[in-house]
């Protein structure tokens, strides 16, 4: 499986691929704003996205509504410290498919991952 990761923040994209590709996933771009997600979500075609809400240029959220609108079955996972219930919601409300609050657990990433993707992660971790 292919994976995007987008957070401005370089430490939680190191953590999330040193985490992903140990468990067999392909991280194949990595982005730090919304609009490079965007468009990396278009050249890349990934089979899952894993973004942060806040972020410069296009925030997460409008990020979301973007990708969605190209590709309506796109596979999204926000991941975000901003947990707040309104938050969740929108973020849901605009095609997101699940909501992992930071700071996160590895178990709680492979288990969104698995509902989202449906299918089963044997994890070593």
């Amino acid at each position: 499986m292919n994976i995007l990761l987008v957070d401005d923040t370089g430490y939680i994209r190191i953590i999330l691929k040193h985490v992903l590709t140990a468990i067999g996933f392909e991280v194949v771009g990595e982005a730090s704003d919304g609009q490079e997600a965007v468009r990396m979500y278009r050249s890349l075609s990934p089979d899952l996205v894993i973004m942060d809400i806040t972020m410069p240029q296009m925030n997460g959220l409008e990020a979301v509504k973007s990708i969605i609108g190209y590709n309506p079955d796109a596979k999204i996972i926000m991941c975000s410290a901003m947990a707040q219930r309104n938050s969740v919601v929108s973020c849901i409300k605009a095609g997101a498919k699940d909501f992992i609050a930071k700071p996160f657990e590895i178990n709680t990433v492979i288990e969104v991952i698995q509902r989202v993707m449906e299918i089963p992660i044997d994890s070593k971790m």
